[in-house]
């Protein structure tokens, strides 16, 4: 590297790619790094298919985002043996899951979102650095962070960079807890924010649960059962004492109500997802696992194509919450991640031994994993999906009293001079290290405060995800795919402006002419700031 970028981005998840996008389309130059060789976080190297909220196919959205939506739809429609009436939906979801209106396998997402970069890599303004982990930063006494080194996972070598802006898109805010810079982790106390679902004393290692998601097809007549797992005695025994049977089962709570629910289990169905008369609404949710998060449903394609569905395993089973991965420790951490690995590769053994079928018998032995789908050896997906991460000490903080439907109504919710973006899903807070059961909120369709973006103190780091200035509780709808992207790209545009302009993020926040300038480029580029009325969809 032969001289300093403009900006530097920590991170290549959702949040880092839109930010390395927002920057380079600035013209600014760019550094992004990443900890596993896959771009893409959520959607690629851990596996999950996007979580959305209703309109997403109409509004709600950056126009940046939709394009990475419709590039994913059009590489299945250019690639994929679709049949004529699947090639034909405008909206194609090429794993008729219901999770989502999307619902689509890690590697498309990559290879679109690689594509979306390539541009700018080919011009030189991006410089994209895989399997680099941070290991310090440096910080100035004039509240900037100077440079951060990252490890080069491959070979242990140690490369130092410096950078007018440094954006943190980690998926645990790692930079925030490097440099020094005042965040929160785990849940606030109840006085803090005066949030009715927060505990009554700080839980800083109370956090939701991460997962480690795997991908599954389903082979009828084979054989595929892995090697037992070393801990799944332990996993096979273990009963929550706020779950309603053993983990590894079928019975589990309803994320709202919290009764026992019994889920269902029937690997490649036999109703053809384009047969708009089956019973397939989304009023299932995850109440039939195999289809709530399938990415490749064969009944799409020619006959002949694919001989089995693809579904990925995100499901209360292998939400693990025994330990905490951030604020505990490195040997924590570690240890927190083994264990999540155990107890996916348990579930996935449990599947094909002794699961209950519906015909009586026994397990699944034709469950195939696949390592093909996640890019890994064993097919569980190359990173954790990390729901909380560390949050700023921000300007602005967006509690519960902002966007909870039972405290502002079904039509309230603050609304920001300072919006540069919207969002909108439940408060859905899965099963904590602290012991705490799903949290479920009905929530409205927020904005995203840049104030929010903006650290207290420190004048040239900016967030870029789950990182920016929420609670553990709102936390919860501002940690999903789209608002990621839409954190992301703000911070992107952000840094190049504030280099463009000679200004600092916190002036363009502060003062309403300079915010009012970033506004108009936000909306140029088609960053909705504002929610339309809803009330007619």
């Amino acid at each position: 590297m032969t001289s300093a970028p403009d900006i530097l981005i920590v991170g290549s998840g959702l949040g880092g790619v839109a930010a390395a996008l927002a920057a380079c389309r600035a013209g600014r130059t760019v550094v992004l790094t990443e900890e596993t060789d896959w771009i893409g976080g959520q959607l690629t190297s851990q596996a999950v298919p996007p979580d959305e909220h209703p309109w997403v196919e109409q509004f709600g959205t950056t126009a940046s985002y939709r394009t990475l939506r419709e590039s994913i739809r059009d590489h299945y429609r250019r690639w994929y043996p679709l049949r004529s009436e699947a090639l034909a939906l405008t909206g194609l979801n090429p794993g008729a899951g219901r999770v989502s209106k999307l619902c689509h396998e890690p590697r498309v997402a990559l290879a679109v979102l690689e594509a979306m970069l390539a541009p700018h890599r080919s011009s030189g303004r991006l410089t994209l650095l895989t399997e680099h982990r941070p290991v310090a930063a440096e910080a100035g006494d004039d509240d900037t962070v100077r440079s951060v080194t990252l490890t080069d996972l491959r070979n242990g070598s140690r490369v130092t960079i410096a950078a007018r802006y440094v954006i943190d898109a980690t998926e645990t805010g790692e930079l925030l807890e490097l440099a020094g810079v005042e965040h929160a982790i785990g849940a606030e106390a109840r006085s803090e924010y005066g949030e009715p679902h927060a505990p009554d004393e700080a839980q800083p290692l109370n956090q939701q649960g991460i997962t480690v998601c795997f991908a599954l097809s389903h082979h009828e007549g084979e054989d595929h059962t892995i090697e037992r797992p070393a801990d799944y005695d332990f996993w096979r025994a273990y009963r929550p004492d706020f779950w309603p049977g053993p983990l590894l089962g079928f019975l589990a709570p309803d994320p709202r109500t919290l009764e026992a629910e019994p889920r269902t289990f029937v690997p490649n169905p036999d109703l053809d997802p384009l047969d708009v008369t089956a019973d397939q609404s989304a009023d299932a949710g995850d109440k039939e696992l195999f289809g709530f998060r399938r990415i490749l449903a064969r009944k799409l394609h020619r006959p002949g194509a694919f001989d089995s569905d693809i579904t990925l395993v995100n499901w209360p089973l292998n939400d693990y919450w025994l330990k905490p991965l951030i604020g505990a420790g490195e040997a924590t951490s570690a240890a927190a991640l083994a264990e999540a690995r155990q107890l996916s590769l348990s579930v996935l053994y449990w599947l094909q031994t002794e699961a209950p079928r519906a015909d009586g018998g026994k397990g699944f032995p034709g469950l195939r994993p696949r390592p093909d789908v996640t890019g890994t050896p064993d097919g569980l997906a190359k990173a954790p999906y990390v729901r909380e991460s560390r949050r700023i000490k921000a300007v602005t903080t967006v509690t519960e009293h902002d966007v909870a439907i039972d405290i502002v109504g079904p039509y309230g919710g603050t609304r920001y001079r300072d919006s540069v973006g919207v969002g909108n899903y439940r408060i859905d807070l899965h099963p904590s290290t602290g012991g705490d059961n799903y949290i479920d909120i009905g929530s409205v369709p927020f904005e995203i405060p840049l104030g929010a973006l903006i650290p207290r103190r420190v004048r040239n780091l900016l967030p870029a995800g789950k990182n920016i200035g929420t609670t553990h509780i709102t936390n919860g709808c501002y940690r999903l795919h789209p608002v990621e992207w839409n954190i992301g790209e703000v911070a992107g545009a952000l840094a190049a402006h504030c280099v463009a302009e000679g200004v600092e993020p916190r002036q363009v926040q502060a003062e309403d002419n300079r915010f009012d300038q970033f506004a108009r480029l936000l909306d140029r580029e088609g960053v909705q700031r504002h929610w339309p009325d809803v009330r007619g969809y």
